[in-house]
């Protein structure tokens, strides 16, 4: 006797999901903590660099997707460097203050980013963290804590400069990203900023570990009045008995730093919900925000969106951006986590958050162990199976009858993900409703109807860096600092007007930092800035170069360079080094160790000079104001990468009309 279909499908669905279990939704005993926003850093590392060369109006369609609420990620924090003219993982962002009487509150990008930003949501939480800091912070020592009233300063002038020249309102403050923290500095930074009239700004510390911040925090009570946020990195969902001990507000102040594929996308959707069920941290700040840097620079693509060819216009809405949406366009900072959250019995979480004025978002997440690994920490093993989950409302909520219902599905079998879908209202009944859940999959269920899976018109095609490239850096963006898709790696390269010099090169690409910062990382000892496609090989790089040190200056340009970020001082490529005491060299390396060739020149500081850089397969020529100078049979390694130019150290020089002509 045949089965009914009917009743194959009803056992095969008894067999794939659980017998339903039971979730109360009560707020009738108290809430939870206070929920302070989801949100993306730009910076640590100038991770937004390219973004600000991107052609309206993909520029805008990129800040929608990241900002504008109700649209995509509707992020309700954005947290910046302070730039420092070090590098701090994929670049360096220079400072305010390169110089102890310097102060510019116009350069680089992050004041422009934070002014879109609060365009699109003028509630958005704007916090300032420093990765690295100038030489004479440190009075040439590589440690600001050495005179903490000389950086506390430096701190605050830059809080003071963002309301003043751009009316931005910093709200948190951080001490020194992932490195370690002095107690007598937080301190005074605390009255610093009182003195300034910025009561207002808390500090956030110490963006590193959880420990031994919270040891500090628990035996010093002044240091406990400093401190209003206790802010881990990378902290795996968890945190530690002393962090609860101290009452304060905790937040994973930095984390996902994984690539956004779709198991990316997964990790985030995880954490998202369990950094509340498993540690009270109660923000999730991404690092980084949108990959918006060359993707051959260490960490290539771990943002919540990619925005990595201005030149093309070309971007792509990853799926952490709609991840991001089933948690922002449900809640606001100010919401309260219920205490009644938690994880689901058969793999998986939930966490619900009221407005206390009614509204109820819950959000689901199921996600398998293989598909939602985070590049750190380590994943302990553990399973999720398909389940039936009943959520029982009480309390304030037991009058809902029926709930938005938004779901995203990672269909790692299949190939056919869907993102941030609305779906038919689930209807409440009885106070009671029961979804069948799935692995793989994130849902949304909230009294708020406002939510939107917002689009733009498809973006250009994608297209390789153009092979042809030449800038006089006499066209400029009056907004920003930098030459488009120059991305600094040791020093900073700003536009300069040349007032002393009436004739062709009154506007150039200057190299303005001279002394060593504090760093992050180990900087090179030479500075450097790269640009291109990291897979060119055979190509022409021409510049004109001013030496303004006289006898221990030099400059460079230099193809088929092959790294950047941390690792930045064992880069490799093709060197043409240029001195003022009248010499040149060709190295293999930026440390111009493995030297190819080197000779007399005959050029001096203070008089611009041409050079031309040939490689081509293994051989490579160079040109001084157009003569044929040097030539040298064997270059075999690298085989491709950036161009590049830069100084000998870090000196002031001068660059213009750069062209490159690539081959391949």
């Amino acid at each position: 006797m045949r089965c009914p279909l009917v009743v194959i499908y009803a056992l095969l669905f008894c067999f794939c999901f659980s017998r339903g279990d039971d979730y109360i939704l009560d707020d009738k005993s108290g809430l939870g903590r206070t929920f302070d926003g989801i949100g993306g850093l730009s910076g640590g590392g100038a991770t937004s660099r390219l973004l600000v060369n991107y052609a309206e109006p993909y520029r805008s369609q990129i800040l929608d997707y990241l900002f504008k609420p109700n649209f995509g990620a509707s992020l309700h924090i954005l947290k910046v460097e302070i730039g420092g003219d070090a590098q701090t993982t994929d670049g360096t962002e220079p400072s305010h203050m390169h110089y102890e009487n310097d102060e510019n509150y116009f350069r680089g990008y992050e004041w422009w980013l934070m002014k879109e930003a609060k365009k699109r949501n003028l509630n958005i939480t704007l916090i300032g963290l420093p990765w690295a800091f100038p030489g004479w912070v440190g009075n040439g020592n590589n440690w600001p804590y050495d005179f903490p009233d000389i950086t506390a300063n430096y701190v605050v002038s830059w809080i003071v400069g963002a309301k003043q020249y751009h009316d931005l309102d910093i709200h948190y403050i951080g001490i020194w990203n992932e490195r370690n923290f002095d107690n007598k500095y937080i301190k005074l930074l605390r009255y610093t900023l009182d003195k300034a009239g910025l009561d207002k700004v808390k500090i956030i510390a110490s963006d590193n570990l959880w420990e031994p911040i919270t040891f500090s925090v628990l035996h010093d009570q002044e240091l406990s009045n400093a401190v209003d946020v206790l802010g881990a990195h990378y902290p795996g969902t968890t945190t530690v008995m002393d962090a609860l001990k101290t009452g304060k507000t905790l937040w994973s102040s930095e984390d996902y730093s994984t690539f956004n594929d779709d198991i990316g996308g997964g990790c985030w959707a995880r954490i998202l919900n369990q950094n509340y069920v498993n540690g009270r941290m109660t923000a999730t700040i991404s690092w980084n925000l949108v990959a918006s840097y060359y993707e051959s620079l260490p960490f290539g693509r771990d943002g919540l969106m990619t925005a990595q060819e201005p030149w093309s216009g070309n971007y792509v809405v990853e799926s952490p951006i709609w991840i991001t949406a089933h948690t922002t366009q449900f809640t606001q900072p100010g919401w309260s986590y219920l205490q009644t959250v938690g994880h689901l019995k058969s793999g998986g979480s939930y966490v619900a958050l009221t407005d206390r004025r009614g509204n109820l978002t819950v959000v689901i997440e199921t996600m398998t162990h293989d598909h939602s690994a985070c590049i750190r920490p380590p994943l302990a093993p553990f399973t999720v199976t398909p389940q039936n989950a009943t959520f029982h409302l009480k309390g304030s909520f037991v009058s809902i009858s029926q709930l938005q219902l938004w779901k995203s599905r990672f269909d790692f079998k299949t190939k056919k993900p869907m993102f941030f879908q609305k779906l038919d209202p689930v209807k409440v009944s009885d106070g009671s409703f029961t979804l069948r859940l799935d692995v793989d999959e994130v849902y949304t269920l909230s009294t708020i109807t406002t939510a939107q899976k917002g689009t733009h018109p498809d973006p250009p095609p994608s297209a390789p860096f153009p092979k042809l490239y030449e800038d006089d850096f006499n066209v400029r963006n009056a907004s920003f600092t930098e030459a488009p898709h120059f991305a600094d790696q040791t020093g900073v390269f700003e536009y300069f007007k040349n007032l002393t010099d009436p004739g062709p090169h009154v506007y150039t690409l200057r190299q303005v930092v001279t002394q060593r910062p504090v760093t992050w990382v180990t900087d090179a000892d030479q500075t450097i800035s790269v640009i291109g496609d990291y897979l060119w090989q055979n190509m022409t790089v021409t510049c004109d170069v001013l030496i303004e040190t006289t006898k221990t200056g030099g400059v460079f340009i230099a193809a088929r360079v092959d790294k950047g970020g941390g690792n930045v001082r064992n880069t490799k490529g093709i060197f043409f080094w240029l001195f003022a005491d009248g010499t040149y060299k060709i190295t293999r390396d930026i440390k111009g160790e493995t030297v190819l060739a080197k000779g007399k020149s005959g050029a001096s500081s203070d008089t611009w000079h041409t050079l031309s850089l040939t490689v081509k397969g293994d051989s490579a020529t160079g040109m001084l104001n157009g003569s044929p100078l040097w030539e040298v049979g064997v270059v075999s390694v690298p085989k491709n990468g950036w161009a590049a130019i830069g100084t000998a150290s870090f000196q002031l020089a001068q660059f213009d009309n750069f062209a490159v002509a690539a081959d391949q």
